[in-house]
């Protein structure tokens, strides 16, 4: 019986991993579409989300089915509670990066991001989808020193997305109130996306030892 529940506790991890992949895809398409302009693949980045959300609910009514069914103690327990957590915090990554996507769409044929930006937005996708993929890799080995890692990542999120605010406020800055507000919101996007990586990461410290990191 044991080794059954076990093996269910497995497959929440598999489900959270499979999710850190697509919503991985998700930004690094969105980006994609947003640099270059390519409508089509704004829309198959919208048209996949759908199947993060999916993804979520399976994962939830799994972990409440063994919340139900097995009535979990200790380690167990934060194991199902914090995958609840980390199906949210991963979902709400595919929204962040469908957000990017329906920006570059409402903008077509036209480019969101003004030159001057370009390059920022650029590095941040890059970050954004390595963080992904070190959820993917945290999920599967719970490495607690690799999920703390991923702090030096976001800092790094968070030093691009606080620079654009100095260009924006640049005298040198022609490209209007609407390309601001646009900028504005794609650099949230990012860094909430990155946020919410970290806040995965931070549930696995706490499933290994126990202990959630304030910091």
């Amino acid at each position: 019986m044991r080794e059954v529940y076990q093996e269910q506790l497995g497959k929440l991890a598999d489900e959270l991993a499979s999710m850190s992949t697509m919503v991985g895809t998700a930004m690094e398409r969105a980006t994609q579409a947003l640099l270059e302009t390519d409508l089509t693949l704004a829309e198959q980045v919208i048209e996949d989300d759908m199947q993060v959300d999916e993804a979520r609910s399976r994962a939830e009514e799994h972990a409440f089915g063994l919340l139900a069914l097995q009535a979990p103690v200790a380690g167990d327990l934060r194991t199902v509670i914090s995958t609840i957590h980390a199906a949210e915090d991963l979902e709400r990554m595919g929204d962040l990066a469908l957000h990017v996507a329906k920006t570059a769409r409402r903008r077509h044929p036209h480019p969101v991001l003004p030159p001057d930006v370009r390059e920022y937005f650029s590095e941040m996708g890059r970050i954004a989808v390595k963080l992904a993929g070190r959820v993917h890799e945290v999920i599967r080995t719970q490495d607690v020193e690799a999920a703390r890692g991923l702090e030096e990542d976001d800092d790094e999120m968070d030093d691009l997305h606080r620079h654009l605010f100095t260009v924006m406020m640049s005298p040198e800055w022609s490209h209007g109130v609407a390309a601001a507000v646009d900028v504005t919101l794609l650099g949230r996007f990012y860094e909430r996306f990155a946020d919410h990586a970290v806040a995965v990461a931070r549930r696995v410290v706490f499933i290994v030892t126990g202990k959630m990191p304030t910091s």
